[in-house]
């Protein structure tokens, strides 16, 4: 009886460090505007474990909370005549796209501009937070998922994505310097500090490998392959041989959902792939992106009717996707995400 007691404790700790991690995608972000301050705290107060800030840089190379450096769709930059001139046509990626650019600001400028929602006729209800909140810092994210840990007391993890980092890096203003310095200024230094870095990218990964001990994770997208790296296809990635080549400079892989269980013709979750346990054999954890309640987001048997704006079974979903093994999962609904994963 005393051995079954030993082990039953030291089984308890690895079980509950085995839970799945709940990640804020750009925030609570299906009810406030993303990559606020308040989609953010939202994000904490109903239980994520991490927040996902999308990482851009600013003309005087300050780290700032956008999901693209095109910030036409998720500002009022539009409306602001002082920056009308500032409208530009910029080739990022391979893709051409017209707008504001967040490189083309300093920081001052920048926080003269207020955020709104991205996806007004999904999310109609957020728009009303539209124009209320400011462009955040990195610096400003990492404060606040400090002191909201502090007041909490339980840790809150950063999840930053480093966006376009080949194409910054042209312009001259590369991703790592301020991103690890930022880091190393609230104490995220080891694989031990609640940090995970992501990219498309692979380039930027493994130069990130070679100056820090702070997790890595390779995105990857069910088509295409990554931007710096064009001969090679995420698909191959995902292989058991591509999988062993991840794992030498990175902790684990951030994939779409379709590339763990596919749809079919109908829409529905079809089977799952051997994704997870390719990972997992390769030593790679595994997150999955990006689980949303609305139906227009959901596979057809999760959806509650044909209005693509009203909420549908989230949790349904999560769980079939939970029951493949996977590590983590990136939603933009924080409570119902929770709720799925702390059953």
């Amino acid at each position: 009886m005393r051995f079954l007691l030993i082990l039953l404790a030291l089984l308890l700790p690895m079980t509950a460090a085995a839970k799945p991690i709940v990640i804020a995608h750009r925030g609570a972000s299906g009810e406030r505007p993303e990559h606020t301050l308040a989609a953010y705290a939202l994000a904490i107060e109903q239980g994520a474990d991490f927040i996902e800030p999308d990482l851009v840089l600013t003309k005087d190379g300050v780290l700032v909370a956008r999901h693209e450096n095109e910030i036409s769709e998720t500002t009022d930059v539009a409306d602001r005549s002082e920056f009308a001139a500032r409208k530009a046509t910029k080739v990022i990626d391979g893709e051409s796209f017209t707008g504001w650019f967040t490189e083309d600001f300093t920081l001052a400028e920048l926080k003269m501009l207020r955020a709104k929602e991205r996806l007004p006729q999904l999310r109609g209800a957020n728009t009303a937070y539209d124009g209320k909140y400011e462009i955040p810092t990195f610096d400003e994210v990492l404060a606040l998922a400090r002191d909201e840990g502090k007041k909490r007391g339980r840790v809150i993890g950063v999840y930053p994505e480093t966006k376009h980092p080949s194409y910054f890096a042209g312009i001259g203003l590369p991703h790592l310097e301020p991103l690890l310095a930022a880091l190393d200024r609230f104490g995220h230094r080891d694989a031990g500090a609640p940090v995970f870095i992501q990219s498309f990218e692979i380039g930027n990964l493994i130069e990130l490998r070679g100056r820090t001990k702070l997790r890595l994770i390779q995105l990857m997208a069910d088509a295409g392959g990554p931007p710096d790296r064009p001969a090679i296809a995420y698909a191959d990635m995902a292989k058991p041989d591509g999988l062993k080549q991840i794992a030498v400079y990175a902790n684990g892989i951030g994939v779409a959902k379709a590339m763990v269980i596919p749809r079919d013709g109908g829409g529905r979750l079809a089977a799952p792939t051997s994704l997870v346990a390719d990972a997992h054999k390769a030593g790679l954890k595994v997150h999955v992106w990006t689980f949303r309640r609305e139906n227009y987001f959901l596979p057809a048997e999760y959806r509650s009717g044909p209005d693509p704006r009203s909420a549908g079974d989230l949790a349904a979903e999560i769980r079939a996707f939970l029951a493949t093994g996977i590590d983590g999962l990136f939603s933009d609904n924080v409570t119902e995400a929770v709720a799925a994963a702390r059953p």
